[in-house]
């Protein structure tokens, strides 16, 4: 199922791939929109910048997140555990600098596991976009067929993005992000 949702900041265009062993979800999330001029752009660099800061410092990012560890670093990726009361999910974060961040989790008693990877599309002058793709070891179906579940997630992922580029642009609007 593919949908396109009007929003103030431009479409969000939506795809929805369910399978039998794990949940796809992908969509895309409009940045700048050159002809809406009351949405203050945002520079390539300042998304990036935003991207990062996520990973980095995901407190500022995640309800219900109570605290987080970078237990790791190398060049181009981090180690995090993240602390969710008493859940604790660890991930490798890898960047590919100014194009994409993607997230890797492994599954556990506490966790589904899958990827995340965020990436940052420019497909005109002006228009700053970026794709959200997840994949979870999450069944989308249960054992009856039923998929209300794998649609309540998607939606808190969906929403949870839409709640990251609200918070990018109002970190940049501080200065912090160049």
């Amino acid at each position: 199922m593919s949908a396109t949702q009007p929003r103030a900041g431009g479409p969000i265009i939506c795809k929805f791939t369910i399978g039998r062993v794990k949940l796809r979800f992908e969509h895309l999330v409009e940045i700048n929109d050159p002809g809406n001029p009351a949405l203050e752009p945002l520079s390539a660099d300042q998304l990036w910048q935003g991207l990062v800061l996520r990973a980095e410092s995901p407190e500022l990012f995640m309800l219900g997140l109570d605290s987080a560890e970078i237990v790791d670093r190398g060049d181009g990726w981090i180690e995090r555990v993240l602390h969710f009361g008493k859940a604790h999910v660890r991930d490798r974060v890898v960047y590919e600098p100014r194009q994409a961040v993607r997230y890797e989790s492994a599954a556990t008693a506490e966790h589904a596991g899958g990827t995340l990877e965020m990436i940052i599309e420019t497909p005109a002058p002006g228009a700053l976009l970026v794709r959200f793709i997840y994949q979870t070891t999450m069944p989308a179906v249960d054992a009856s067929g039923d998929d209300r579940y794998a649609e309540i997630v998607k939606s808190a992922y969906h929403e949870a993005d839409l709640d990251t580029v609200r918070k990018i642009r109002e970190i940049a609007l501080t200065g912090r992000l160049g």
